[in-house]
């Protein structure tokens, strides 16, 4: 189970000892003789690359708020006392940022874990070889698609064969020589692997069933993921058709009120992917931040009128909303120990809409129904005519802090203030500890 990760698991992250402290190895490394013998250690290893997936400076929170701290243009205010974040928030992130190195390092150790796990199906059952491979190849895939947009300048701007990504390590990474000090790969080729691993991961998950846990991958999820790859290449047919799947599964469906989404500690039916938390294990970095003391948060992310004075009047989404200390925070990670929303069905439903605009067909449906569900649930009339402004309009206003708002910038090429989306400083620096171990990472323009 997630919450109870083995020894050996834990300690797939650990990098080689260091003879002095010039000696510092990659972060994506396993130590050698931890080799994977058995059925039992592979299934542990990918419990523990899950484990990875949800720390809580990757999906447990890090990679949301980077993207929503990077694309906003003070609908908030960062007013925490970390310079880490503050920077992010002011988009003046240098290299040696500390913040951004563990997630970088830490994206980098899930996927190693996840590498290990594929570099070994040939122990496994053929009964339980397929999933595996599976979730394996989920949780690289999706992991590489965040690094990618962090990293890398976004997709179609400039030369994608050309522009540089991030580092391509899809095999083990044990023993430390020259050849695991790599180059970054393209944008492009980090799209395809991206691709490729959730195809794959798609084509060998069952269908998704009413009940199925959100904190494993499941096919909807692998298909939700794939939806919003698509949309990030302009590709709108097959993110259209991506989001299709996932409605038309009907193993999720939209919450009876926005507030039910957020109700449960993250467990609503309605989100398609999730991480774990609990006492015991995980951490919900969302909470830390975007929630008051009040709720065992920070009070860091303080809502400003510029974002609220975006809603209509009736708009239950606009007081979604805590009061503390006369300052406003929002209502969607207030459990510390919630589950983290990483994608649900609302997306989907906007996706599909704006695809179905974009193209105009009506797959599925008729994208006027589609934006009006997610509006109607918000207590508003619905809309008589839907146009592909009011479709991104509620988009932002219904996934608003969940992490998709600086993705949504960049692919629609609009900008963040004076600051346009190909700015260099929307793109994330390589770190500082990485360009000095590699010389082979050349450093993003601007830094």
């Amino acid at each position: 189970m997630l919450k109870h990760i083995a020894p050996f698991a834990l300690i797939l992250l650990g990098a080689s000892a260091c003879d002095s402290k010039l000696d510092v190895a990659p972060t994506q490394t396993i130590d050698e003789n931890l080799a994977l013998a058995t059925p039992q250690d592979v299934k542990v290893t990918l419990t523990g690359a899950y484990d990875g997936l949800g720390d809580g400076d990757v999906y447990g929170g890090g990679f949301q708020y980077t993207n929503e701290f990077l694309g906003d243009d003070r609908e908030f205010v960062f007013g925490g006392t970390f310079s880490t974040h503050d920077e992010i928030w002011r988009k003046a992130v240098t290299p040696g940022n500390t913040q951004t190195y563990a997630t970088w390092r830490d994206a980098y150790a899930a996927i190693n874990r996840a590498n290990n796990v594929l570099s070994a199906l040939s122990i496994l059952d053929a009964a339980d070889r397929g999933q595996v491979e599976a979730e394996a190849r989920f949780i690289r895939g999706v992991l590489y698609f965040e690094l990618v947009k962090l990293w890398g300048k976004t997709w179609g701007d400039g030369d994608n064969n050309a522009n540089p990504g991030v580092p391509l390590v899809i095999t083990p990474t044990r023993v430390i020589t020259d050849a695991d000090y790599r180059s970054r790969a393209s944008v492009q080729a980090i799209y395809a692997q991206v691709i490729e691993d959730l195809t794959k991961a798609e084509s060998l998950l069952p269908a998704t069933k009413a009940g199925d846990n959100a904190t494993l991958a499941t096919r909807d999820a692998a298909s939700a993921m794939l939806s919003r790859v698509y949309l990030m290449q302009g590709n709108y047919a097959l993110a259209r058709d991506a989001a299709n799947k996932v409605i038309q599964s009907g193993a999720r469906g939209l919450a009876a009120s926005f507030a039910d989404v957020f109700a449960t500690g993250g467990a609503s039916n309605e989100i398609i992917f999730r991480i774990a938390v609990s006492d015991q294990d995980g951490t919900n970095s969302m909470n830390t931040y975007f929630a008051p003391a009040t709720f065992q948060g920070r009070g860091d992310v303080r809502i400003q009128t510029k974002f609220t004075d975006l809603f209509e009047a009736g708009d239950v989404r606009k007081t979604f909303t805590t009061t503390a200390s006369n300052r406003i925070f929002t209502r969607k990670f207030l459990d510390r120990f919630g589950d983290v929303p990483v994608v649900r069905t609302a997306e989907m439903y906007l996706t599909r809409a704006e695809c179905n605009q974009r193209l105009g067909t009506s797959v599925g449906a008729a994208p006027l129904a589609d934006v009006n569900r997610t509006r109607t649930r918000a207590g508003l009339a619905a809309l008589g005519t839907a146009t592909l402004a009011a479709i991104l309009k509620e988009r932002h206003l219904e996934l608003a802090f969940e992490g998709n708002y600086l993705d949504d910038i960049k692919r629609t090429r609009a900008s963040v203030g004076t600051k346009p989306f190909g700015d260099n400083l929307l793109v994330l620096p390589i770190p500082q500890r990485e360009t000095d171990t590699n010389k082979n990472l050349a450093q993003n323009p601007g830094y």
